[in-house]
Formats: C-alpha cells, structure tokens, sequence
C-alpha cells in the first residue's frame, strides 16, 4: 500500500500578509496508523517570528479493490415462497376433465355465469390468486389452434374437493351482436360453458403473482370485486374460513365488495340445488348455495361483505349503486384503514372501477395533507394495492 501526505501550510499571525500558503509531502514513516486510523502530530512552526498552522490531508493507495456491498433481497408480504408459474405452457398444454359445470346465475339474470371443476390430479400446483390458462377445441379461422384465454381461479390450492386436484373457475358466457347484427360467440367462454363432465380441457399455467394473498393472518384484507372478478376472492374466502390449516388461521378482517346488475346475477350466493356427480366411479358433492352468509355466519367478527346492485339500488342521491358508491358509505373507515400498514387492498374486475374509488379517496387523503396518487403509489410498492382488471 503506498501512502502520501500533502500538507498545506497556511499563516496565523495577522501581521503577516504577503507570506504564501506552501505545500510540502511528508514520509509515510512519520504517519501513524491505528485500527484503521491515521494520524499526524507536528508542532506550530515558527519562522520569522511568524506561526504556521499545518492542515494535513492524507491519500492512500491500495491494490485490493473495495469489497461489493452485498444485495438486500427484497422479503414479499404475500405468499409467494416455493410459488409455481408455468408448469404448463400452450405448446405442451396439461389435459384435464370437466367433474362439474354448473350455472350458477338465476334463469332470468342478463348473462349467464357458470361455475367448473376441472380436475388436474395434481399436476397445476396453484396458490389462491393466481390463474390457469385454457385452450378452447378447435381451430381459428385461420387454421391454426385458438390462443390460451386466462382465467382466475375461483378455488383454494385444496380445490372445491379438498384433496388438491381439482381447479374451479368462474366463467360469464360471452354472447353479443356485432355493427352487423351478427350474433358472437366468445370462444373460449362457450367452450367452457358448455363442457360436459367428463369432457377433456387443455389447461396451461398456473401464472400470476400479482394476487396472491398476504402471509399475515392477520391482515386485513379488502376485496373489491364485479362479476366473476370475485374469482380469485372465493379462493381467499374458502381458505380463511372453510378449511383448517396446520400453519394459517385467518384472525384478521375480510371485507368483500361485491358489484353485479342485478340481484338474479348475484354469484355464489342465491340458493342453487346441491349437486351430486360421479367421476371414474366416484360419487362426489358440491355446494354453491348462499357461501357468503355461511362464511358471516361462521364468523362475523371477520367477514364482512356488502352488495352494489345497480340495476336496483341507489344511493341517497338517486345515482346507481356501483361498487364505488357503495364503498363512498364507508369512505372514512376505508381511509382509516388504508393507513395501517397491514391492510391489503385487491381488485378484479372491470378496469373502470379503479377511476371511481381514486375519486373517492382523492379528497379524504387532501384532509391529511396527502397526494393520494403518490400514496398509492407506495401502497403498490409495498405490495398493498393490487389491481387485475380488464
């Protein structure tokens, strides 16, 4: 290691004023180090009657290159260790079957929404929030085999079975008319909705970190859903408060917007007829009646869920009752907790929603003196808003 000092000599008699400041090297050997340190003594010197102060400034040199500092690996809030993606891609799709399809929207609802289990014998091994693609039959009509659609899985990893080999999903058939008049199919919904039990399903995945819920059981954790955007929240749901885990018990809030047309399209929650089914032989049941009030019945000090209607409500300004008027009656609690640093707030659905709870929580943020696009710019960065719209 090679070490030089340079000294710059500056006067301190103030009958001096033309003496120039003076730089001079000093020998290493007259510089000491200790632990690290360095230092240098020296005397006032005296020429002329004149007093010098000495300020030293010391430079080392040294081949061996600064040591790296070390990465700080980034610890998730959400359950996401050992999370799998893409075990199964569109070239080389996963074949399934079809145990159970059902509607579960009322006859006179404006669509229809239905509700599969697909069996996937453990081989998707997916968390609650994330997706599975699904290859419809058939090709396009360019010959070709029709692209992979993604889907919210609207079960927990246990599936609606409970032995980990089931997937469910939540499906709206796609029906509308074209500037023509032409009546459209979606593809890939049909395909679904109209799957027979014990018919073959491409599936691909699972994908999708975005959703995946928090670690901490005691969270809380608000949901804001439209239509089959409550997929991935009935996967949530079942976790917290349908099955018993070794290591999670959710002891925190959970709190369910749920936004539909009308009352006939409310999902997962008008009485429906229980279902018997056989599969290789298996007799199997399924419920999908009133989960929702099961869940509150079970407990209420955790779940709460409220409904915007908007066909057939409306606020007390005669306006619709869309899932952001229907949060605007609890803007000053939603705030509140906004603040905490273990609320997580997730949304899927239509993409509009977003707009109208930002213009709701704009002015409620003002009152604390906070930008609330900036505030939820943090909440994103520490993994508390997540959005999956379309």
């Amino acid at each position: 290691m090679a070490t030089t000092m340079n000294a710059a000599v500056s006067l301190t008699s103030s009958n001096s004023s033309s003496f120039p400041a003076t730089s001079c090297a000093i020998a290493p050997e007259r510089i000491r180090f200790s632990k690290g340190a360095f230092y240098y003594k020296s005397n006032n010197v005296v020429t002329s009657k004149r007093v010098f102060s000495i300020r030293a400034q010391i430079t080392t040199e040294t081949d061996t290159p600064p040591t790296p500092a070390k990465k700080v690996e980034k610890v998730s809030k959400k359950n996401e260790e050992g999370v799998i993606v893409n075990r199964y891609r569109p070239k080389e799709p996963y074949t399934g079957k079809c145990l159970l399809n059902t509607k579960i929207t009322a006859d006179d609802a404006p669509g229809e929404t239905w509700h599969m289990v697909l069996s996937h014998e453990g081989e998707i091994p997916y968390r609650e929030g994330q997706s599975v693609g699904v290859i419809a039959d058939g090709i396009d009509k360019n010959g070709k085999p029709h692209k992979v659609r993604l889907y919210s899985i609207a079960s927990s990893a246990l599936g609606d079975l409970g032995n980990s080999e089931t997937v469910s999903l939540c499906v709206k058939r796609l029906v509308y008319t074209n500037d023509q008049g032409e009546t459209v199919k979606g593809v890939c919904s049909n395909f679904l909705c109209d799957l027979a039990p014990g018919s073959d399903v491409k599936l691909t995945g699972p994908v999708g970190k975005e959703m995946l819920m928090p670690k901490d059981p005691n969270a809380t954790v608000i949901m804001l859903a439209t239509g089959t955007g409550i997929a991935p929240f009935r996967s949530f749901l079942w976790k917290m408060f349908f099955e018993k885990h070794d290591d999670y018990k959710f002891n925190g809030l959970a709190w369910l917007f749920l936004g539909v047309p009308t009352t006939s399209s409310l999902l997962y929650q008008e009485a429906h007829s229980h279902k018997l089914f056989f599969c290789n032989s298996i007799l199997f049941f399924c419920y999908e009646n009133q989960e929702f009030d099961k869940m509150k019945a079970k407990a209420p000090e955790n779940f709460r869920v409220d409904y915007a209607i908007s066909r057939e409500q409306a606020n007390d300004k005669g306006e619709k009752m869309y899932i952001q008027t229907r949060m605007a009656q609890y803007a000053a609690e939603l705030w509140e907790l906004l603040k905490k640093d273990n609320t997580f707030v997730y949304m899927c659905g239509l993409k509009g929603m977003e707009k109208g709870i930002d213009d709701i929580m704009v002015s409620l943020a003002a009152n604390d003196g906070i930008d609330w696009f900036d505030y939820k710019k943090q909440l994103k960065k520490a993994e508390q808003w997540n959005v999956e719209v379309y």
